[in-house]
């Protein structure tokens, strides 16, 4: 079984990793990272680099495409062979998939209108504005429309388990978790905005803005 994941320049890191970390402890899954050309592209920060494997003309029928947020997510928006090849891959596709931002990209191919999804709740509003409903779930399955939608960063690696889960069997995403070892007990409550405080909301805003 073969997933792609879609790489680009300022891609966000764990968006792609996170599930990537998943998805390739499963001996029946084999996970190709593939963009525009091989090589690298720099993540949303420019700090750190992953590597393109394979071309998107050189991944013609996957049966997972996964597509990941970042700021980079703006220019695939409008990227007409980025959105062919999302179309093409998804009229064969098991799922076609996003984490973050990347679910404006799925959006931008047409593939999420009028369903619910999810993605970062800093680009909820934008979400609504391209035909979808958004939904604060850190996963929302369209399972006839074989379409899933992760929310921020994190929330890809909840997706990941739950289409190892869907594709393979329950057993083998719980031995996964454990693999990854994924029992998260973070010392803060405040991964989610209804829950931070207003003084951490407006930190976070300040630090997108510094980061964009």
């Amino acid at each position: 079984m073969q997933i792609a994941i879609a790489l680009f320049p300022h891609v966000t890191a764990l968006d792609a990793v996170g599930p990537y970390e998943v998805l390739q402890r499963v001996p029946s899954i084999d996970v190709v990272f593939v963009g525009h050309r091989r090589g690298e592209v720099r993540t949303d920060n420019g700090m750190l680099g992953l590597t393109c494997d394979a071309t998107f003309d050189e991944v013609t029928g996957p049966d997972v495409v996964l597509v990941p947020g970042g700021v980079g997510t703006r220019e695939l928006m409008t990227d007409g062979p980025v959105l062919d090849w999302i179309r093409t891959a998804h009229r064969s596709t098991r799922f076609t998939t996003s984490v973050c931002t990347g679910s404006l990209v799925l959006a931008a191919a047409g593939l999420l209108d009028g369903l619910t999804a999810t993605t970062h709740w800093a680009a909820r509003e934008f979400l609504n504005a391209s035909g979808a409903r958004y939904s604060p779930q850190r996963v929302v399955e369209n399972l006839p429309e074989r379409v899933v939608t992760a929310a921020g960063v994190s929330s890809g690696i909840d997706m990941a388990l739950r289409l190892v889960e869907i594709l393979v069997g329950r057993e083998s995403a719980q031995a996964s978790q454990l693999m990854i070892e994924y029992d998260p007990q973070p010392p803060f409550d405040s991964g989610d905005p209804a829950k931070a405080s207003a003084a951490t909301l407006r930190l976070a805003l300040e630090y997108f803005q510094q980061r964009d």
